[in-house]
Formats: structure tokens, C-alpha cells, sequence
């Protein structure tokens, strides 16, 4: 490979730093504590979400539960609203770094349930249905919910069979609407199911997405909002991906059978006193990523249109659309916000982010361009990354550390960008961020 001058290698380096610099800066600003001093606010005893107000001295008990990846977050945040007042539930996949008063904890798998993943459904259904009309349930949804806290719909289904049926699903390329349409009928908890529990319960539901803004029932699988979904969507989704030989038997025969149960739809009982409430979502996080790409002085454009994309697609739609773009302005910023698919056969250590970014690297070998892609929620795939950044001179310092194209492509078609990446120094390293809004590429031409 054609050796870099030192004045290009700088530029590289700087531009790396300022896609980093871009990702961080949204990560900051699109925090669940902001989003909750806009949102939500407490005041004599009245709460506000959004354009609701509850008067909390007419219930005669206030239960909250909190389950997904920002579950600890929202939990702190809404008592920094209300004191040391609350009891419920949190149900996150990792410990909390404080444990607020009066809640009971329970850490689930991700992305696969775990026993606690039950135990965690077990507590939170016995608590709901314990309520009568008189009480007020906010519960708070954020991504990852749909392994952190599960339950199967039916005692045929033990928790290895529910652990190999997510399995199949995560790494069958489908996008992740139509894996939980699955989930939820597959589920006593997703699906509306948990709203269900809590009727006849005055309910709101606080919601931090990592779902497309019109799909909320796809968030951790929508336990508390109507399911959209039916029978027939798995069925066909199940048809399309061919994954009914790949699931376990029980489950396996529920879809022969035609065995599966509807999940609660808009007219149930269940939603009559139910509200919801989107106080965080990926558009948000892109705002906040075009105003710091912005005051890094770039022209930006936000395009959306790859979400769900299978990864190699996305990637060569979104750099033909920065080059398109490169041609009208010097410096220009290209955001998309989202999560591509990729469909995993023997994989390594990475995730949908660092193979998207990997596959833009010979693509854009030489030239003027920083791509990163990264995930909100700090984690990507079965890394220690939240995603990877590469540039114009990825190639050429791949042959000098980690043996050149060649690497790439093994690591491309081996599902293990992240060795490589770290390797380079071109990880992106957040751990665990208490949030969780979908993906972010930042595509930068200078």
C-alpha cells in the first residue's frame, strides 16, 4: 500500500477525533436526565408527564416498573423528580451503580433471557396483579427489555428452548420489528401482556426508544402499548426467514399447529385507562449529533432511509450519498440514524456496527472520508465496543498492524471486526451508557 504523508496522516487522525468527538456529543445531550427535566416533573404532589397530570394523593398506592438497558437511569431520574417516596420493580442487564430505596432489583440476560430474565416477569406480574383501580402503575420502557425480563406463554416452553428461539431470531438477518412480533406471541409479558396484568390500574408508560418513532409496540416488544402484530405476521415472518426448522420443538409446534395465542389489541379493557409517553428516541440523538457537526463546521444532511438495511447495502447507498453531496460543499456531514441487520454464520467478536464500518473501509481507501458507527446503548454485539471508526488510511495502517486488505476482508466474512479494530486503535470504547436509542453512523468528506 502507497505510504501516507505525515500532513495527510494528521488530517486522518484529526477527522477520527472529531467523528468521536460528534458521537459523544450527542450521547451527552441526548440523556435521559435532560429528557426527563423536559418531560417529566413533580410539584405538590403532582406529576406531570408530558401533557398528563397525576395527583398522587388520590391513589392508594403508586408502583412503578422499570425494564431495559436505561432501566437504572430512569429509575434515579424519576426519583430526582419524585424522593424517596417510590417502590417497585427494576429489571435492567446490568448492576445498578446505585440502588434507589424501595425498589427490588433484578439483572436479566441480554440478548438471550436468563433464569433471572423469569424471575424478573415472575415478581413484576405478581406484583401488578395485585392492584386494583385505585392504583397508579408508571412503568418505564427502554431497549432490551424483550430478554431482560421474559416469561414463555406456556409451560411447554422451558427457559433453554426460549434462550436457542431468541438465538435463531438475533441471528436470522430479520429486522428487529419483526422479531419481536414473534417474541410477543410467544410471550406472558411482551405484547401488551403486562398491561393486561396491571387492569383495572390507572397506567402511563415512559418510554426511551430504540425502535423507528411509528413502531412504539416494538419497544422491548411492547408490553404495556396494543400490539400491531397478529398470528398471521409470525407466520409469515417465521415462512420468509425459514425458522420454524430452526426453532426448538415446542416452540416449533405452536407455529405447525397454528397454536399460537393473540396478543391485546387497541380495544382490550387493558388500554382504556393506559397512556404513553415518548420522552427519548433516535431522532433525538441525530439532532443532537447534527448541532455538534454542525459547530464542527460541517454542512450536514440526515438521511434514514438504510434503517433495517442489510449492512453491505447501507453501507454503499450511504457513501454514494456523501459523495453525492461532497460534489455541492466542501465539508459535509452525513448522519443516518437506525440500526442495519446483519446476518451472523459462525461469527467472531463484533457487532452490526463494526462490520458496517469494516465494510466501508476498502470503499473509501485513499480518500478523504471518516466513517463511525456506533450504538447509543455502548454495546455492540458481543463486544466490549459500542462501534469502530475508519477513514481513508484504514487500509493502509491495516497493512503495516494487522496484515492489510486482506485482514479486512477475513475479518468481513469471519463476523469479527472487533480484534482488527482493536488492534488499529479504532474501537470505539463507552461501556454500558444507561440509555439506549438505536444506532448512529456519522459519515464525514473533507
Amino acid at each position: 500500500m502507497p505510504a501516507i504523508s505525515p500532513e495527510r496522516e494528521q488530517q486522518f487522525r484529526r477527522m477520527r477525533d472529531t467523528a468521536r468527538e460528534i458521537f459523544t456529543s450527542a450521547l451527552s445531550h441526548a440523556s435521559i436526565e435532560n429528557a426527563f427535566a423536559r418531560n417529566v416533573h413533580c410539584e405538590r404532589r403532582v406529576l406531570r408527564i408530558g401533557d398528563d397530570l397525576y395527583d398522587l394523593d388520590t391513589y392508594n398506592r403508586v408502583f412503578v416498573v422499570s425494564i431495559g438497558k436505561a432501566a437504572h437511569t430512569m429509575a434515579a431520574a424519576l426519583e430526582a423528580q419524585l424522593g424517596g417516596s417510590l417502590e417497585g420493580i427494576v429489571a435492567s442487564s446490568v448492576e445498578p451503580a446505585i440502588q434507589v430505596r424501595g425498589f427490588r432489583y433484578f439483572r436479566g440476560g441480554h440478548p438471550t433471557p436468563t433464569a433471572e430474565s423469569i424471575r424478573a416477569a415472575d415478581a413484576i406480574l405478581k406484583s401488578l396483579t395485585a392492584l386494583d383501580s385505585a392504583a397508579l402503575v408508571i412503568f418505564m420502557i427502554s431497549g432490551g427489555g424483550s430478554s431482560i425480563v421474559e416469561k414463555p406463554v406456556g409451560d411447554e416452553i422451558s427457559l433453554a428452548d426460549l434462550a436457542a428461539t431468541y438465538q435463531t431470531l438475533v441471528h436470522s438477518g430479520a429486522p428487529i420489528a419483526e422479531i419481536n412480533a414473534i417474541r410477543k406471541h410467544l410471550s406472558a409479558v411482551k405484547g401488551g401482556r403486562l398491561a393486561q396484568a396491571a387492569y383495572p390500574a390507572q397506567q402511563v408508560s415512559i418510554l426511551v426508544s430504540d425502535v423507528p418513532d411509528d413502531t412504539p409496540d416494538a419497544l422491548a416488544s411492547g408490553p404495556t402499548v396494543p400490539d400491531s402484530t397478529s398470528i398471521h405476521d409470525c407466520e409469515r415472518i417465521a415462512a420468509k426467514y425459514n425458522l420454524v426448522d430452526q426453532f426448538p420443538g415446542p416452540v416449533a409446534d405452536l407455529f405447525r399447529q397454528h397454536a399460537l395465542d393473540e396478543t391485546p389489541k387497541s380495544d382490550d379493557p387493558a388500554f382504556v385507562r393506559a397512556r404513553w409517553w415518548a420522552v427519548l428516541s433516535n431522532k433525538v440523538a441525530i439532532d443532537e449529533a447534527a448541532a455538534a457537526a454542525t459547530r464542527a463546521g460541517f454542512a450536514v444532511e440526515v438521511d434514514n432511509s438504510c434503517d433495517d438495511w442489510p449492512y453491505e447495502k447501507a453501507a454503499a447507498y450511504l457513501l454514494n450519498r456523501l459523495r453525492e453531496l461532497r460534489t455541492k460543499v466542501l465539508r459535509v456531514c452525513l448522519i443516518s440514524g437506525g440500526e442495519v441487520t446483519v446476518t451472523v454464520r459462525n461469527g467472531g467478536i463484533g457487532g452490526r456496527n463494526q462490520q458496517f464500518a469494516l465494510a466501508c473501509a476498502e470503499p473509501i481507501s485513499g480518500h478523504d472520508i471518516t466513517v463511525l458507527s456506533a450504538g447509543t446503548d455502548g454495546i455492540d454485539g458481543n463486544s466490549p465496543a459500542a462501534g469502530a471508526v475508519v477513514d481513508g488510511s484504514t487500509i493502509t495502517r491495516a497493512s503495516d498492524r494487522a496484515g492489510g486488505p486482506e485482514a479486512v476482508r477475513h475479518a468481513l466474512s469471519g463476523y469479527n471486526a472487533y480484534p482488527l479494530f482493536d488492534a488499529l486503535g479504532d474501537t470505539i470504547i463507552t461501556g454500558p451508557t444507561g440509555n439506549n436509542l438505536r444506532d448512529l453512523r456519522i459519515l464525514l468528506a473533507y
